[in-house]
């Protein structure tokens, strides 16, 4: 379970996951978002907030890995968000 002191930096997270504009860039981020985010920790939050503010062009390309993501947002949870085993797509 998240940190209650992260609440509301979670909610902001989740909106903006879920509302990117695309279909595909909700199903991909929005989904990403709410299999981990219970997980994380402050440093998780910070660096998926820094991953909003990309274009979403960008971060579907870095997931699909058709580019490598900038060394601020590689790591273990551009990682996890590569493993495309969050899209549920009903």
């Amino acid at each position: 379970m998240a940190d209650l002191a992260l609440a509301p930096r979670l909610a902001r997270a989740k909106f903006r996951a879920w509302h990117r504009g695309t279909r595909e860039a909700d199903y991909m981020i929005g989904g990403f978002f709410d299999r981990y985010s219970g997980r994380w920790s402050e440093s998780d939050l910070a660096w998926f907030e820094a991953l909003l503010e990309e274009d979403d062009v960008d971060v579907m390309a870095w997931a699909l890995r058709v580019q490598e993501p900038p060394a601020a947002l590689a790591g273990p949870l551009m990682e996890a968000m590569r493993k495309l085993d969050y899209v549920d797509i009903a």
